[in-house]
Parts: structure tokens; C-alpha cells; sequence
């Protein structure tokens, strides 16, 4: 049975100074749940409005039993605000980097701030398209509405899943197709390219911080290991171990992409660089970041590795074209995109391109396609063969031409001996 009742308090006189039990002034309820647990709850000062109070918790718990009432009603009233904070302690909790949790709840907040959605009732389909489509009005890239979209999705799917809500208004949205609105994609550097490019850090001077030697390592290391900017920007004399077969570098799991310890084979050649590189570095402890260029590290700084590499690519088609021995070839070398930083195709060669250069070079020496998967450390091959992976006219001119022949040489031979 349900009853109403003053719950017995201690306060103490403001007279004499002495502790005095007394009762509540508010009325509590006591009553059984859904779930059969008694519970209590403070309702008002008044006993008529405490009564009818009680009276309405019990008829929801009989209509939660009859199953009339919805589980997720008093989340559903709760200020959206709210929800978007425990969203976020989920998003670290879960193991993100800061700055993917950081980047998208700026997201988040952005759509829920445009559309002015106070509890989850306000969320919806439609509010997501417009906003979306302002996004396109402002030039913004399908990847960017994508990543909006997702992150909104991701929210929403969490609100359904933690029985927040009782659906999702978000599930039937589609992504744009991203490849009839690229903005950046990349290509892989040739051979010759990468060469010059070492070349020209090395003798550089010191770009965003960073010497020339130290950058021409960094690139290496990209290159042959397909380490990302972030990954690399954690790299200490700890992580190589150059003695053992085969020698190794390894990534820490708190600064892998994939959140797990990644542990690269090294090139031969890599190794030799490597210790060539670390004789000049002798004061660096075995614990002191190597390469300073990613703020996820400690004591680390974003820097703009970009702007490091253009830098040196304009060095080193500089220095190309200097090489040209006649006017004639210089036009041509002048219409070329070798070693152009964005080629005519609007193709970059960014510092990311150098794990696409990773990657390529895998397909390239004859790796299979699963071992090429595993190196890249992508869970999709599809991404290691789609996107990383660039087949350039050199490659389909030595394909081809490793295609047997017609046979026409072997019937003339036939013929001849007839």
C-alpha cells in the first residue's frame, strides 16, 4: 500500500545550540515500483498536492506494468544539454583520442545549437537535411556533411542503445558519395620523387621548427613504415629496436590510430638511416620524444607537417629544373608535375601521401593483397586496395607488357623451318 509520511530530521536549535529530531516539512510517498522494490520519494509541503502526487506515481507504476508506459519518458524531458555531457564522458571513457572527442562534439554542438534542439523530442530527420544542406550552401565538402551526419548518428544510436529514446529518427539517412566531391585527394610520390625530396630536406633549412636532417627522417620513416603524422610524433629511442631480426619499431597503443601496440618490421636501408641519424642525436634520452610534431604527445606541438613537405618539394623541383639542358626541355619539365606539391589532376602529395606511398609500394614489390591489408593495419581491405593503393601509367604500361606474346614469332620460327 501506498502512504504518505514526514520524514524524521535532525536539526539543531539556533537557541540552545542542541541537536532536535523533528519532522520533515515536506511529505514523503512510500510506494512499491514496477519492479517490486518499495520506494520513497519527497513530494510537497502540502498534504493534499503530496497526495495527489502519490496518487499519480501509482498509477504509472500500474500502467508501466500493464505496459502502457514508455521507460525512457523522464530521459526524454531531461535537457538535451545534459545528454550531450554524458555523451561526451562516454566518448573518453571508451578510449578516444581527445581530439576526436574533442572534434566531435564541436560538431555536435554545432547541429544541435543551428537547429535549436532542447530535449531528444526535438531531434529529427528533417532538422539534419537542412542543416546539412546549409552546410553545401557554404561550399562545405560531401566528407564534411558526412562527418557531421555520422556524428549525429553516432549520438543518436547511443541515445537508443543507453534506452534513452525508444527509436532512432536518424536510421534511414544516407551518406553522400564523396567521389563526385573531392577535395583532397592524394597521390603516391614515384620513386625519383621521393629521392629528391630526402634530398632537399636534408640540406634544407629548418621548417616549422624542424631541421632538415631530422625531416628527411621523419619522411623515411613515413615511407616505410606507413606511420601516421600522430604516430610518428610519439616515436622515442624506446620504440626501435635496430639489433634484433628483424629489426622493429613500435607504436605505443595510446597513440596508435587502431588503439592497440603496432609493432613495424624495418627495411634493411631504414635501419642503416636510422642509426646513421641516431649517432647525431646522443644527448636525446632513451624517453625524449624524437620528432616533436603531434600535440597527443606530451609536450608535443601540431606542427604543420604539410607546409614541411611542400617546402621541401619546391626545393627540390627547383633544383629539377635547374638541371634542364635546353630550353626545350625545360618547357617540358616546366609542364610537368613532377614533384608538384597539387598536380593538375588536383592530386596532392602531402605528408599523408607518404603512407599512400607505403602502400603503393606494397602493391608495386608483388605483396598480396591480405599481407598489404596487415602491413597498413587496415581493418577493410577494400580501403587498403581503394583508396591507398595507386596504380600510375608506369605500372599498367610493366603489367601489360609482362603479358605473354600473339605467338607470332613462333609461327614465323615454324615456318621458317618448313
Amino acid at each position: 500500500m501506498a502512504s504518505l509520511f514526514r520524514k524524521p530530521t535532525t536539526i539543531t536549535d539556533p537557541v540552545t545550540g542542541k541537536k532536535v529530531t523533528t519532522k520533515s516539512k515536506k511529505w514523503w510517498g512510500q510506494y512499491k515500483a514496477a519492479d517490486g522494490i518499495v520506494r520513497r520519494k519527497s513530494l510537497s509541503i502540502d498534504r493534499m498536492a503530496a497526495q495527489a502526487m502519490l496518487n499519480e506515481l501509482v498509477k504509472r507504476v500500474e500502467r508501466e506494468k500493464a505496459g502502457l508506459v514508455d521507460p525512457t519518458e523522464d530521459q526524454r524531458k531531461r535537457p538535451l544539454s545534459e545528454h550531450l555531457a554524458e555523451f561526451e564522458r562516454h566518448l573518453g571513457n571508451k578510449g578516444s583520442t581527445e581530439k576526436y572527442v574533442d572534434e566531435s562534439m564541436r560538431m555536435l554542438k554545432a547541429i544541435v545549437k543551428d537547429r535549436k534542439w532542447r530535449t531528444i523530442a526535438d531531434i529529427s530527420a528533417s532538422d539534419v537535411i537542412d542543416f546539412l544542406s546549409g552546410l553545401r550552401r557554404k561550399d562545405r565538402s560531401a566528407q564534411t556533411c558526412n562527418n557531421y551526419l555520422t556524428i549525429a548518428k553516432h549520438f543518436v544510436h547511443w541515445l537508443v542503445r543507453d534506452r534513452r529514446t525508444p527509436f532512432n529518427p536518424l536510421t534511414h539517412l544516407s551518406r553522400m558519395n564523396v567521389r563526385t566531391d573531392r577535395r583532397h585527394d592524394r597521390r603516391a610520390f614515384s620513386q625519383d620523387e621521393f629521392r629528391r625530396l630526402l634530398q632537399a630536406a636534408e640540406s634544407g633549412k629548418p621548417v616549422e621548427g624542424i631541421s632538415g636532417p631530422d625531416r628527411a627522417m621523419i619522411y623515411t620513416l613515413a615511407a616505410w613504415t606507413g606511420f601516421r603524422r600522430g604516430e610518428i610524433g610519439s616515436l622515442t629511442k624506446r620504440s626501435f629496436s635496430l639489433d634484433s631480426s628483424p629489426a622493429t619499431v613500435t607504436v605505443e597503443a595510446c597513440y596508435s590510430k587502431r588503439r592497440r601496440e603496432d609493432t613495424q618490421v624495418l627495411h634493411p636501408d631504414v635501419v642503416k638511416r636510422i642509426k646513421a641519424w641516431f649517432e647525431t642525436k646522443k644527448r636525446l634520452g632513451p624517453s625524449t620524444v624524437l620528432f616533436p610534431i603531434s600535440n597527443r604527445v606530451p609536450g608535443g606541438v601540431n606542427r604543420r607537417t604539410s607546409k614541411m613537405i611542400e617546402r621541401d618539394l619546391m626545393a627540390a623541383r627547383d633544383k629539377w629544373l635547374d638541371e634542364a639542358k635546353t630550353d626545350e626541355d625545360l618547357k617540358e619539365r616546366l609542364e610537368s608535375d613532377f614533384l608538384c606539391y597539387c598536380n593538375h589532376d588536383d592530386l596532392y602529395a602531402d605528408f599523408h601521401s607518404l603512407r599512400h606511398l607505403f602502400i603503393t609500394n606494397l602493391e608495386r614489390a608483388g605483396v598480396t593483397p591480405k599481407m598489404a591489408q596487415t602491413l597498413a593495419r587496415h581493418s577493410d581491405i577494400r580501403l587498403t586496395l581503394g583508396v591507398y593503393t595507386h596504380v600510375e601509367l608506369h605500372d599498367q604500361t610493366a603489367a601489360i607488357e609482362s603479358l605473354p606474346g600473339l605467338g607470332d614469332e613462333q609461327d614465323d620460327n615454324e615456318a621458317d623451318a618448313a
